[in-house]
Protein backbone atom coordinates (compact mmCIF):
# COMPACT_ATOMS: atom_id res chain seq x y z
CA UNK A 1 0.00 0.00 0.00
CA UNK A 2 0.93 3.87 -0.96
CA UNK A 3 0.12 6.08 1.61
CA UNK A 4 -0.31 8.79 -1.42
CA UNK A 5 -2.24 6.63 -3.71
CA UNK A 6 -5.71 7.07 -4.12
CA UNK A 7 -6.66 3.85 -4.56
CA UNK A 8 -4.62 2.37 -1.72
CA UNK A 9 -6.69 5.36 -0.17
CA UNK A 10 -10.18 4.06 -1.23
CA UNK A 11 -9.65 1.03 -0.22
CA UNK A 12 -8.42 1.77 3.14
CA UNK A 13 -11.55 3.65 3.92
CA UNK A 14 -10.39 7.10 4.04
CA UNK A 15 -11.44 8.33 0.82
CA UNK A 16 -15.75 8.34 0.29
CA UNK A 17 -16.76 7.46 -3.14
CA UNK A 18 -19.55 7.70 -5.08
CA UNK A 19 -22.01 4.21 -4.88
CA UNK A 20 -21.56 1.06 -3.31
CA UNK A 21 -19.40 -1.88 -3.53
CA UNK A 22 -20.17 -4.07 -6.49
CA UNK A 23 -17.69 -6.57 -6.24
CA UNK A 24 -14.87 -7.22 -3.80
CA UNK A 25 -12.78 -10.37 -2.91
CA UNK A 26 -9.13 -10.46 -2.02
CA UNK A 27 -7.57 -9.61 -5.35
CA UNK A 28 -10.12 -7.34 -6.83
CA UNK A 29 -12.46 -4.06 -6.00
CA UNK A 30 -14.86 -3.41 -8.15
CA UNK A 31 -17.13 0.53 -7.91
CA UNK A 32 -18.46 2.71 -9.64
CA UNK A 33 -16.87 5.71 -11.11
CA UNK A 34 -16.68 9.39 -9.18
CA UNK A 35 -16.36 12.43 -10.15
CA UNK A 36 -16.13 14.84 -7.22
CA UNK A 37 -19.36 15.94 -6.84
CA UNK A 38 -19.84 15.93 -10.92
CA UNK A 39 -22.32 13.82 -12.69
CA UNK A 40 -21.84 9.94 -13.32
CA UNK A 41 -22.11 8.91 -16.71
CA UNK A 42 -23.89 5.63 -15.21
CA UNK A 43 -22.31 2.58 -16.27
CA UNK A 44 -18.48 4.04 -15.86
CA UNK A 45 -17.64 0.87 -13.46
CA UNK A 46 -13.73 0.72 -12.26
CA UNK A 47 -11.80 -2.54 -11.20
CA UNK A 48 -8.81 -1.89 -8.78
CA UNK A 49 -6.12 -4.40 -8.23
CA UNK A 50 -6.52 -4.41 -4.36
CA UNK A 51 -2.25 -4.88 -4.44
CA UNK A 52 -0.93 -1.53 -5.04
CA UNK A 53 0.91 -2.43 -8.44
CA UNK A 54 1.06 -0.19 -11.78
CA UNK A 55 0.57 -2.44 -14.43
CA UNK A 56 -1.00 -4.98 -16.19
CA UNK A 57 2.00 -6.95 -16.45
CA UNK A 58 2.78 -6.77 -12.55
CA UNK A 59 -0.50 -8.85 -11.66
CA UNK A 60 0.48 -12.29 -10.33
CA UNK A 61 -1.14 -15.26 -11.85
CA UNK A 62 -3.86 -15.14 -9.59
CA UNK A 63 -4.46 -11.06 -9.85
CA UNK A 64 -4.83 -12.22 -13.55
CA UNK A 65 -7.34 -14.48 -12.97
CA UNK A 66 -9.55 -12.71 -10.55
CA UNK A 67 -9.41 -9.38 -12.83
CA UNK A 68 -9.90 -11.21 -16.14
CA UNK A 69 -12.95 -13.09 -14.89
CA UNK A 70 -14.22 -10.19 -13.15
CA UNK A 71 -13.86 -8.29 -15.92
CA UNK A 72 -15.83 -10.53 -17.87
CA UNK A 73 -18.89 -10.80 -15.00
CA UNK A 74 -19.36 -7.25 -14.48
CA UNK A 75 -19.20 -6.42 -18.47
CA UNK A 76 -22.31 -9.01 -18.90
CA UNK A 77 -24.06 -7.76 -15.78
CA UNK A 78 -24.15 -4.75 -17.55
CA UNK A 79 -25.60 -5.69 -20.81
CA UNK A 80 -28.09 -7.53 -19.10
CA UNK A 81 -29.51 -5.22 -16.33
CA UNK A 82 -28.29 -1.62 -17.66
CA UNK A 83 -29.05 -2.76 -21.58
CA UNK A 84 -25.79 -1.83 -22.28
CA UNK A 85 -25.14 -2.73 -25.91
CA UNK A 86 -21.70 -2.33 -25.92
CA UNK A 87 -18.94 -2.50 -23.22
CA UNK A 88 -15.36 -0.36 -23.68
CA UNK A 89 -12.36 -0.87 -21.51
CA UNK A 90 -9.23 0.78 -21.14
CA UNK A 91 -6.20 1.14 -18.97
CA UNK A 92 -4.45 4.01 -19.07
CA UNK A 93 -1.96 4.25 -15.59
CA UNK A 94 -1.15 7.69 -16.40
CA UNK A 95 -3.05 9.70 -13.39
CA UNK A 96 -3.18 7.25 -10.96
CA UNK A 97 -0.35 4.18 -10.82
CA UNK A 98 -2.59 1.80 -9.02
CA UNK A 99 -3.92 -1.05 -11.84
CA UNK A 100 -7.17 -0.17 -12.29
CA UNK A 101 -9.24 -0.54 -15.64
CA UNK A 102 -12.43 1.44 -16.76
CA UNK A 103 -15.14 -0.50 -18.00
CA UNK A 104 -17.84 1.71 -20.01
CA UNK A 105 -21.20 0.98 -20.91
CA UNK A 106 -22.51 1.97 -24.55
CA UNK A 107 -26.34 2.19 -24.67
CA UNK A 108 -28.78 1.72 -27.46
CA UNK A 109 -28.93 4.91 -29.44
CA UNK A 110 -26.08 6.60 -28.42
CA UNK A 111 -25.01 8.19 -32.08
CA UNK A 112 -20.97 7.11 -33.25
CA UNK A 113 -20.00 10.39 -33.05
CA UNK A 114 -19.96 9.47 -29.13
CA UNK A 115 -18.75 6.30 -29.62
CA UNK A 116 -15.52 6.01 -27.46
CA UNK A 117 -14.90 5.26 -23.88
CA UNK A 118 -14.23 9.04 -22.64
CA UNK A 119 -16.48 10.36 -26.05
CA UNK A 120 -19.85 8.98 -24.33
CA UNK A 121 -19.14 11.94 -21.83
CA UNK A 122 -19.94 14.16 -24.82
CA UNK A 123 -23.69 12.87 -25.52
CA UNK A 124 -25.85 15.88 -24.18
CA UNK A 125 -28.27 12.85 -23.87
CA UNK A 126 -25.92 10.50 -22.30
CA UNK A 127 -27.46 8.93 -19.02
CA UNK A 128 -26.17 10.87 -16.07
CA UNK A 129 -26.86 10.77 -12.30
CA UNK A 130 -26.21 11.50 -9.01
CA UNK A 131 -25.31 9.46 -6.29
CA UNK A 132 -28.82 7.91 -5.84
CA UNK A 133 -28.88 7.05 -9.33
CA UNK A 134 -24.98 5.65 -8.80
CA UNK A 135 -26.45 3.62 -5.88
CA UNK A 136 -29.17 2.00 -7.12
CA UNK A 137 -27.23 0.98 -10.94
CA UNK A 138 -24.78 -0.78 -8.12
CA UNK A 139 -27.16 -2.54 -6.23
CA UNK A 140 -28.28 -3.57 -9.29
CA UNK A 141 -24.64 -5.02 -10.42
CA UNK A 142 -24.39 -6.41 -7.25
CA UNK A 143 -27.51 -8.17 -7.60
CA UNK A 144 -26.78 -9.42 -11.41
CA UNK A 145 -23.16 -10.74 -9.84
CA UNK A 146 -24.65 -12.61 -6.95
CA UNK A 147 -27.46 -13.92 -9.26
CA UNK A 148 -25.33 -15.69 -12.27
Amino acid sequence: MSQDCFICNKHQGTIKTAGTTIYEDDFVYVGHIDRNGKPNYLGHVMIDLKRHAPTLGDMTVEESKAFGLIMSRVSKALMASEGAEHIYSLVSGNSVPHLHMHLVARYPNTPEAYWGPMEVYDWEDAPMGGDEEVNNLCLRIKAHLENS
